[in-house]
């Protein structure tokens, strides 16, 4: 189940303070400017969560990929913890782009993301209800696939096939 707007906006406001406006306060020495910017991104985190919860497709990834760009940077591709998953912005992340940058999942952050465990993305794996990565994993969007339609298969079975 996606999470609420609510859930995905106090996330964002929690991780912007943390990462960005507190280092920033402390390097500006408690200037003022400050919380002008954290009233600017209290304005915009609802926006922002809506976007990334309620949006279109295109809407929902672009502001996805601006949030992970900007939240968690860093020389290699985006692998948050596989708890990260577990959280709202993980949630909704997980529901509307699968994983914004990789091609190919391990079976536990499969399973954070559907909130099962290893075992259990296996077992969907061999009734092909996930689609087992070529290289070995799981694809994303098969992850994000079944997260929107639950009882859908994956691959070439038809839509009537038990779960």
């Amino acid at each position: 189940m996606p999470p609420s707007r609510d859930e995905v906006r106090e996330q964002l406001l929690r991780v912007i303070d943390i990462r960005l406006l507190d280092p920033l306060e402390i390097l500006l020495d408690g200037d003022q400017t400050v919380d002008a910017l954290r009233s600017i991104v209290r304005a915009r985190a609802a926006t922002w969560a809506t976007l990334i919860v309620d949006g279109d497709d295109s809407a929902a990834v672009g502001t996805v990929m601006r949030m992970v760009a900007t939240l968690y940077p860093g020389d290699g591709p985006f692998d948050p913890p596989v708890d990260w998953w577990r959280s709202p912005l993980g949630r909704a992340v997980a529901h509307r782009v699968g994983h914004p940058t990789a091609t190919s999942i391990s079976y536990a952050t499969a399973g954070a993301m559907l909130g099962i465990t290893r075992q259990g993305v296996h077992d969907l794996v061999r009734r092909g209800r996930l689609t087992r990565h070529p290289d070995g994993g799981v694809v994303p969007s098969s992850v994000r696939d079944r997260l929107r339609h639950p009882t859908a298969p994956a691959g070439n079975q038809q839509e009537g096939d038990p779960v």
